[in-house]
Order: C-alpha cells, then sequence, then structure tokens
C-alpha cells in the first residue's frame, strides 16, 4: 500500500519536540510530500534553537524510514529569524543582497563555509539569468563533451523547481539507497547523475519554501556516493535567489559558464547572473550563446530569430570569454527531447563539435591547457 501524508503524519506523532509537544503539532512542519515511497519535508525552527531541533530532525527521518513502504526519507531542518513587529511573525533570514542600485551590501566571499565534495576535483556551475534559454540541454552536452576527454563526469541537477535530466537523459529509474543514509546516482552514457526529478513524480509541483530548496540541494551533493569524479557539472537553477547564491557561496566552484539567447531581454539578465558570480568570487569561465540563429533545413535560409551575437558583444563588454554559438536547430532539440544528447548520439554532427571544443576550452581553464592535451578521447554510448 502506497504511502500517505497521513501516515507519515501518524508516525510522527510519536517524535516530541524539545518543550514536549508532539512534532506533528508543534506547528514546525511543512507541508509533507510522500510518492513512490519517497518522503520529503521540512522542520523550521528559529535559528537560535537549531541546536536543540536537530535531534527531532534525526528521530523525525527514523521514524519514517521505518514505515513500511517508505524507500527513502529526506527531512530538512530550516532556521529562520524571528522578526519585529506586533505579529511576532517570523521571517525568513536571507543572504545579503548582492550591493547596486538598491544600495545593499556585497554578498560575503566564499570562505571556511566553502566545503569540497568528498572525490570530487573541480565543480562547474551552468547557469542562466533567466529559464528558457537552453541552459539544461547546454549543460549536459557540455558534460558529455568533457567525458570525451577522458574524465569521470558527474552532473547535478540543482534546478529543484524544473528538473530537466530526467527527460534529457531518458533516466526513469529510482536511484538506490545505500546503508539506508545514502542515494546512489543514476549512470547515463559514462555519467555519474542526480536529480530531484529522480525520486518524484514529473507532474508533481515541489512547492517548498527557500530553505528547504537549499536544503535538498546540500543533500543532493553531501549524501550522494559521487564516487571519484574529476569535475561535477551543477545545472543550476534560472535566476539570482536564495539557492543560487548558497551555491555559489557554500560550494568551491571552480567556476561558471553563463547560458543566454542572443535577444536584449535574455542578455539583461545573462548580466545579473554574471555578477552574482563576481560578487562571490567565482571565477566566469565564458558566454554560451544558444539559440545563435536558424538554418532552414529545406532552403538552408539562414534566420537570426533571437537576434545574433549579442552574447559575444556582452562578453567582450564585460570582460570575459566568448565560448561559442550553438545554433537553434532541430536535430538538437529531437535528439535532447528522446534522451540521446546530440555530443553523444551524434558526435558526428557539427553542432556536437561545437560542444566538444566548449567543453575542451572549458576543461583548459580549470585544469590547464597541458590536462586537455594529455586527454584521450572518449565517446560513451550504452
Amino acid at each position: 500500500m502506497a504511502v500517505t501524508k497521513d501516515d507519515v503524519l501518524a508516525s510522527l506523532a510519536r517524535v516530541s519536540c524539545p518543550d514536549g509537544t508532539p512534532l506533528h503539532k508543534s506547528g514546525a512542519l511543512s507541508d509533507v510530500l510522500a510518492t513512490d515511497g519517497k518522503v520529503f519535508f521540512s522542520i523550521t525552527v528559529d535559528a537560535a534553537q537549531v541546536k536543540a531541533w536537530e535531534t527531532v530532525r534525526k528521530q523525525a527521518e527514523e521514524v519514517v524510514r521505518a514505515m513500511p513502504g517508505v524507500t527513502s526519507a529526506m527531512v530538512a531542518l530550516t532556521a529562520e529569524r524571528k522578526g519585529g513587529g506586533s505579529g511576532g511573525g517570523a521571517a525568513p533570514q536571507r543572504p545579503a543582497p548582492a550591493g547596486g542600485a538598491a544600495g545593499g551590501p556585497r554578498p560575503a566571499p566564499r570562505g571556511e563555509a566553502s566545503v569540497g565534495v568528498p572525490g570530487v576535483e573541480s565543480i562547474i556551475a551552468v547557469a542562466s539569468g533567466k529559464g528558457g534559454v537552453g541552459k539544461s540541454t547546454t549543460a549536459v552536452n557540455l558534460a558529455l563533451g568533457l567525458a570525451t576527454l577522458g574524465l569521470k563526469v558527474g552532473v547535478l541537477d540543482a534546478d529543484i523547481y524544473g528538473p530537466s535530466l530526467p527527460k534529457l537523459l531518458a533516466i526513469k529509474e529510482r536511484p538506490q539507497m545505500l546503508g539506508g543514509t545514502r542515494l546512489k546516482p543514476i549512470s547515463r552514457y559514462g555519467l555519474t547523475v542526480m536529480s530531484i526529478g529522480f525520486v518524484v513524480d514529473e507532474e508533481t509541483p515541489m512547492i517548498w519554501r527557500g530553505p528547504m530548496v537549499i536544503s535538498a540541494l546540500t543533500q543532493m551533493l553531501r549524501e550522494v556516493e559521487w564516487g571519484t569524479l574529476d569535475v561535477m557539472v551543477v545545472d543550476m537553477p534560472p535566476g539570482t535567489g536564495d539557492a543560487q547564491l548558497t551555491m555559489a557561496q557554500q560550494v568551491p566552484l571552480a567556476g561558471a559558464v553563463i547560458v543566454s539567447t542572443p535577444q536584449d531581454i535574455a542578455l539583461i539578465d545573462a548580466r545579473k547572473g554574471l555578477n552574482m558570480f563576481r560578487k562571490v568570487d567565482v571565477p566566469v569561465l565564458g558566454i554560451v550563446e544558444n539559440m545563435s540563429y536558424f538554418l532552414c533545413p529545406h532552403c538552408g535560409g539562414r534566420s537570426e530569430i533571437f537576434s545574433h551575437g549579442g552574447a559575444r558583444l556582452e562578453a567582450e563588454r564585460l570582460g570575459t570569454e566568448f565560448l561559442g554559438e550553438v545554433p537553434l536547430d532541430l536535430k538538437i532539440r529531437e535528439t535532447s527531447d528522446a534522451g540521446t544528447p546530440i555530443t553523444v548520439s551524434e558526435p558526428g554532427n557539427p553542432h556536437a563539435l561545437v560542444f566538444r571544443q566548449m567543453a575542451a576550452r572549458i576543461w583548459e581553464k580549470v585544469a590547464g591547457a597541458d590536462a586537455v592535451r594529455r586527454a584521450p578521447p572518449r565517446i560513451v554510448i550504452e
């Protein structure tokens, strides 16, 4: 029998808060998500009480994992600072806003809080200022391009609200639990992959507040058996909110790649994404112009549907490298929808070559030119 939200709440009645109140009556629980034996929820408490509540979180996770029919449980403990005012309500403690017109303070640069992922040599973020520019397609094809260099590559789908890796890589299986506490990632085309989309039905909306999203990202980084990787590619959520800033500050990123379409409306947001990484001292490896132009498959005529060359000009203006341009192409779309990205399914395609060339340049900037020259070519099709 499938585990329901009510089943989980009934089990949590056995867990007591630090003041003795049953957890399910404390008001600290988020909405409980239970699907296919996977259970997710968060406990939100005042920041001053976090240490006292960590035991409660662990006990809640143990109780839920022991329920018949539950294969895994993720319980996040999130902290909020109590705000002032007569209402006495709590307001989330958010990272400091970036400086600029609003006059906010500059975010603190990465420091001791930035801890690496065990076994992972380098982490590269693929980001965009807005959605719909082909960031996830670009991230997957760049990861496959890095794999052709002979590297051991992982991909983390950090877009909690709109995970794309299950579709782009045709992954339907669920990750296995190891020892009841860690997840085993999925392997596809030689990549080691993890996404929240592997444990939640694709039609289930992730109605989570920022703190739980951040906690889920942290657990996918720290509580997954990634093994030994030369590089991890992180498909970042679009925008410059809490999740993006937290990832940039708490994970030792070797660099970031910005993906944009050529038109001004996309470049405005791409500029914001680039400046966010600079403010937290993450090197910007370059800009990719996606949907750069369209070649008609019938007449061969070229149309610049979203303009052309805007990302190149923006890279020059901002003093960063222009990595390359990728056209709006039917074959890229078809192979992506089929879960067989063009870089691995049609390695001889000119567009696949563009992705491989950009991947080689990115790795050269991260690891040095000698690392690229020494790497044997490798294309894996499973």
